[in-house]
């Protein structure tokens, strides 16, 4: 067999280390950019290159309040019995909204996900008789910012921003309750498992069963049960 004399070509990799002039360099977006685009998601704003227009301001004097914080799973971000001091933006990770009861038994409400503004909806949440405890399910990435000025400086912008912004996430709050709790007297614990399979597969992924057992409304060696189809109709 003939050897070809056709010289052989170098993959882009293997320049890497030669500070070639053909290789476009591309900079790492700093973490601040993971912060303005998850606002300007949760307030439905598109962002633009344009710096001087209202909503650009907005989100700027937003993103000033914030600092990113990096926790273990089962960190306490909010305690019950507490004012509920912080809203959070959820870069990475799970986090779980709950209230205990003097025995210890859990009732879970919610679970919120990469993207999710977590803030205290009730007013009762942020003064001492506040019941709602909220706890990081997995290592989280998240950011930080005082509750107090985070509504301070919404309101600076206009009267209408907050009440719009409030309402949004008290009503989404509210149906899924609801919901919830007419499956739990309407539906079978295997027919609102398979509900938790279609609705929040990438829950079942990465939420211990125990935890999604409480959030379903069922003890955790039934939630075993209905993992291995043990339960018929």
């Amino acid at each position: 067999m003939t050897r070809s004399t056709t010289p052989e070509l170098s993959s882009s990799p293997c320049m890497l280390g030669e500070n070639n002039p053909d290789i476009i360099q591309y900079g790492t977006a700093p973490q601040s950019m993971a912060l303005l685009n998850g606002l300007s998601r949760v307030f439905g704003i598109r962002l633009t290159e344009k710096q001087d227009t209202p909503e650009a301001r907005f989100l700027s004097d937003l993103t000033r309040l914030f600092h990113q914080r990096r926790v273990d799973a089962e960190a306490d971000m909010e305690k019950h019995d507490t004012p509920w001091a912080n809203v959070y933006l959820i870069q990475h990770g799970i986090m779980r909204l709950f209230r205990e009861s003097p025995s210890g038994k859990v009732a879970i409400h919610h679970f919120f996900t990469e993207g999710d503004m977590v803030w205290p909806v009730f007013g009762r949440s942020r003064t001492v008789r506040n019941t709602l405890c909220l706890t990081t399910v997995t290592p989280a990435t998240v950011w930080v910012a005082d509750f107090a000025a985070f509504r301070a400086a919404i309101h600076s912008h206009g009267d209408g921003i907050w009440p719009k912004f409030a309402m949004a996430l008290t009503e989404e709050l509210a149906e899924l309750t609801s919901m919830r709790e007419f499956r739990k007297h309407t539906m079978s614990a295997k027919e609102r498992y398979q509900l938790l399979l279609e609705e929040y597969p990438e829950l079942v992924k990465r939420v211990p069963d125990n935890q999604l057992a409480s959030w379903l409304g069922v003890v955790p060696a039934t939630f075993s049960r209905l993992k291995t189809g043990a339960i018929k109709y």
